[in-house]
């Protein structure tokens, strides 16, 4: 018998290659019963499997179909995208997407809330250069890393300083391309997220309460 996930990636991207091009409720509702067999099973699965091999204490989450398009000038009422979030017991944060466009997998923290924020500025200069190395180990590797929010370093670091690209961010990610013939996604998730655990504890070691 075949594996459920075997399928996830080119069953996702026909799914949303034909939504993107018949973006509306009347179509998603013809069609829900094809998105809940060929993406949200098989995605949830995958959520629970690599939820074990995070660890206990992982929290999962499958991002919603429906775009909130209270405030926005686009009102098409679907996304075009698959995506899984992983959040384990120390905050660490992983992910997974798929869309017409890429498949990537990735970690890091989306956002640092306030007191975080204030903990990863205190500790730079002390904890830095760590996550620093950890950075250009896998940007060597082929990691694509996140934008910088903000346009100059945040104090204490210096414009001039090895550590003022770390500064100037808000977040942290760093993200793997995949080929969208990719067949096993939990066996690739797997490389993905271990080759990120070094990063992932430097990273945790700057914002941990």
């Amino acid at each position: 018998m075949s594996d459920p996930l075997d399928r996830l990636i080119p069953e996702a991207r026909a799914f949303l290659t034909e939504l993107d091009a018949n973006n509306s409720r009347d179509w998603f509702t013809i069609h829900k019963a094809r998105y809940h067999a060929g993406l949200k099973v098989p995605a949830r699965i995958l959520l629970d499997r690599m939820a074990a091999h995070l660890g206990t204490g992982t929290a999962t989450k499958l991002f919603r179909p429906q775009r909130n398009v209270r405030f926005s000038r686009d009102k098409t009422p679907y996304t075009t995208h698959l995506h899984l979030l992983w959040t384990t017991s120390d905050g660490a944060q992983y992910f997974f997407g798929i869309s017409p466009d890429y498949v990537a997998s990735g970690g890091g923290r989306m956002r640092f809330d306030a007191p975080s924020l204030a903990r990863y500025r205190d500790r730079l200069p002390r904890l830095g250069p760590a996550l620093q190395a950890e950075t250009d180990a896998l940007a060597a590797q082929g990691a694509r890393l996140s934008e910088p929010e903000l346009k100059r370093p945040a104090p204490p670091v210096k414009a001039n300083d090895p550590l003022s690209d770390l500064a100037r961010r808000k977040s942290l990610t760093l993200w793997f391309d995949h080929d969208a013939g990719m067949t096993d996604p939990m066996a690739q998730l797997v490389r993905d997220f271990d080759r990120l655990k070094p990063f992932q504890t430097a990273l945790t070691a700057l914002l941990a309460d």
